[in-house]
């Protein structure tokens, strides 16, 4: 009995094999619309845009394959979508950094190109204006030939581009600047902003590993001098304190706690510290 229900199940399982590995030898072909990307660093503000690409292949497009006067996903298969690091202007339009969704209502003489927020478009049905952030337009015109859809950013400088779609004979083109030197000049400041943390850390450096206590405490000076925090000053109440200093220990500590009182780190692990530190110094002192 157990003999004639073995060779079913073997049967059965060697059919299963067979058809399994003639699956996972299924050869690799390309695909109808492949999948490409473009990047391009404007000033310090990086784009990108993702799309599938199909191909012209013999087809009238426009007016056809792609309907006039009609929402169009721009591409192939997943939504289009065009992602910036920073702010930046779509056309006259102010966009947040992000990702999003590039649709397109393609017409005879004028496109409109949007920046939409969903960022699952399956087709244009799903598209929603509600979910526009920025839509702008403008005129096509010729190029090419190109047999397949492309996506170029041209005449890229520190604080423009252009983001160029091209496809069969026609190129529609977005302008797109950013504030480069807005945001270099925030960039300087905030630098020179934490410029006190590179003399703060040697002076606590020296102070925790038992250096020399002049040095620290001119690094801390220096420190201070850039910008006074509770944090310098309290690093450098305790390196007078060590050096028997403990009026002008004191002191320091004192501003620390004046400079702390917004500060949730000194409030919730250090406020203790520095008022019993305080309180000894003064009684040293007296």
């Amino acid at each position: 009995m157990s003999v004639r229900c073995t060779r079913p199940i073997l049967a059965s399982g060697l059919a299963a094999l067979v058809t399994t590995t003639a699956l996972a030898q299924a050869p690799e072909i390309p695909a109808p619309s492949p999948k490409a990307k473009v990047e391009q660093r404007v000033g310090l503000t990086d784009f990108a845009v993702d799309y599938s690409s199909p191909g012209v292949k013999g087809r009238k497009i426009w007016g056809s394959l792609v309907p006039l006067n009609e929402p169009w996903r721009t591409g192939a298969n997943a939504a289009t979508k065009l992602t910036a690091s920073r702010d930046f202007t779509f056309g006259d339009k102010a966009v947040p950094a992000g990702t999003y969704s590039l649709v397109t209502i393609p017409g005879a003489s004028t496109w409109t190109v949007i920046l939409n927020k969903k960022l699952d478009l399956g087709g244009t049905s799903e598209y929603d204006p509600k979910d526009d952030v920025a839509r702008v337009d403008v005129a096509p015109t010729t190029a090419g030939p190109r047999e397949r859809l492309a996506f170029l950013f041209s005449d890229t400088t520190d604080e423009t581009t252009r983001l160029d779609l091209e496809w069969e004979s026609l190129r529609v083109s977005v302008p797109i600047k950013v504030d480069t030197k807005s945001q270099v000049r925030t960039g300087i400041d905030k630098s020179l902003g934490d410029a006190w943390r590179p003399h703060f850390a040697a002076g606590r450096y020296l102070y925790d590993t038992g250096g020399d206590l002049d040095t620290a405490l001119g690094y801390l000076d220096t420190s201070i001098s850039i910008k006074p925090t509770w944090w310098n000053n309290w690093i450098r109440a305790q390196v007078l304190a060590k050096k028997g200093r403990s009026a002008d220990a004191v002191a320091a500590a004192q501003k620390a706690q004046e400079l702390g009182k917004n500060d949730e780190t000194f409030q919730n692990f250090f406020k203790a510290d520095v008022e019993k530190a305080v309180g000894d110094w003064k009684k040293a002192k007296s």
